[in-house]
């Protein structure tokens, strides 16, 4: 299933993509907001996919829907740097020895086709990060690595939108990647049924359509279910929580020369078999 959210009646709702068709939920089953729909768990899932592969939903053309961020407010977003063997091998460092933790604050988050906002008094140094989204289904402590992707709900596409010159001057990263709108995530959240194997993945970045990241989940050091085993151990994972398990190469500060993203450009991240975002950059004055 591809679940996503969008505005229906003025309330943001879950729906279903298919195709270029957004379906609502079954009537019976009722209107939920994501995060509600996942802290409902398994059964309301399990019961949600028998009524609307019995009964569908109340259908839409996907062009004509306004979608959200899939989820917009879990109680987390954790993300993992330099998890990519050819991300290290770009910025010429040794691989960690343990995944490298950092958060990214909620109210970062936007959706597709939202803008990229930034004032240039705060940051001339926007970078763009094409990651995997992991979005947990159900409380996690002291997960064992054999049982972590049963915790998984869906998978979905996130850009680890980064101003380098805050990240790096400030020494620590919190500042830096999570100003308001670097976190775009969407268009839909996939269940695990779609993605046999989340490390088999290829994934990339275009930026006004020229590709400046191209690789796969499979240059991840730490994989999903490593990355779950790891962070459960000392933080409870809820529902919705999101983990950004990380950037491939080709991120525009370790260029040469360096390309950071500006006024009108427009990123694109995209995952295959998951899904494609598009967002434009726009500068403010403060």
């Amino acid at each position: 299933m591809r679940y996503l959210t969008y505005m229906d009646a003025n309330e943001p709702t879950v729906g279903i993509l298919s195709g270029d068709t957004v379906s609502s939920l079954p009537a019976q089953i009722g209107p939920y907001t994501m995060l509600k729909f996942i802290q409902g768990g398994p059964e309301l899932w399990a019961e949600t996919r028998r009524v609307f592969e019995r009964e569908g939903g109340v259908t839409m053309p996907l062009s004509s829907a306004k979608l959200l961020p899939p989820i917009s407010n879990p109680s987390k977003v954790v993300a993992v740097g330099l998890n990519y063997m050819d991300h290290a091998r770009e910025q010429g460092v040794e691989p960690p020895k343990q995944p490298l933790l950092f958060a990214k604050f909620p109210s970062s988050i936007i959706g597709p086709g939202d803008n990229i906002v930034w004032s240039t008094e705060e940051t001339t140094q926007v970078d763009y990060e094409v990651e995997l989204g992991v979005v947990i289904g159900k409380r996690a402590r002291n997960v064992p690595l054999e049982a972590a992707l049963d915790y998984v709900f869906g998978y979905t596409v996130l850009n680890d939108v980064s101003a380098r010159d805050l990240q790096f001057g400030d020494g620590q990263w919190v500042r830096g990647k999570s100003l308001d709108t670097f976190c775009p995530i969407g268009p839909a959240i996939v269940t695990p049924d779609e993605v046999p194997d989340p490390q088999k993945l290829a994934m990339r970045c275009l930026v006004n359509g020229v590709a400046l990241q191209d690789s796969s989940t499979s240059e991840m050091m730490f994989g999903v279910a490593q990355l779950i085993a790891f962070t459960s151990r000392v933080i409870t994972l809820e529902p919705g929580d999101i983990i950004a398990t990380g950037t491939p190469y080709g991120v525009g500060v370790f260029r040469d020369p360096k390309v950071f993203l500006k006024d009108g450009d427009v990123v694109v991240t995209e995952i295959d078999g998951i899904g494609r975002l598009e967002n434009t950059c726009k500068v403010v004055s403060k």
